[in-house]
């Protein structure tokens, strides 16, 4: 179980990469590139659905095409593992951004935002859609916002 976890952990962790971790810095890129911004809440360590959302749809070259176009990725992570934790810096900015756009705390919790930082759209959970259906969704919302 460790081992799975280990790897789980480091896959989650390296597929983020070109997520942005600081909203802030997603709101200015927004604003410039007149882009919608797709906020994730995961729980890259523990989070099973999390991970499948990430594998499954994230990953998937439907969804990455679209959104290097279209989209600025955040993803605000809370992991619970000692080993995992993030700085202490990004743990309070992640825990002021789930007060705002998830404050029930759902994992996973995807909030599609404007470069004001207006929610559009959430899913709560795992989607339930193919990668594919997930970014017509979004591609819909994208095109309306234009």
């Amino acid at each position: 179980m460790r081992y799975y976890t280990a790897v789980l952990s480091f896959f989650f962790i390296v597929s983020f990469t070109g997520w942005e971790l600081d909203f802030g810095t997603a709101l200015q890129k927004a604003k410039q590139e007149h882009k919608l911004i797709l906020l994730n809440f995961s729980g890259s360590d523990w989070c099973v659905p999390c991970i499948r959302l990430h594998k499954e749809v994230f990953e998937s070259s439907s969804f990455k095409i679209f959104a290097d176009s279209n989209l600025i990725l955040v993803n605000a992570d809370f992991p619970r593992l000692k080993k995992n934790q993030l700085r202490k810096e990004q743990q309070k900015m992640n825990e002021e951004l789930a007060d705002k756009y998830n404050p029930q705390g759902s994992f996973p919790y995807t909030v599609l935002v404007d470069e004001e930082g207006k929610v559009i759209r959430a899913w709560e959970g795992y989607p339930n859609l193919t990668a594919e259906q997930f970014t017509g969704q979004l591609k819909t919302y994208v095109d309306a916002h234009r």
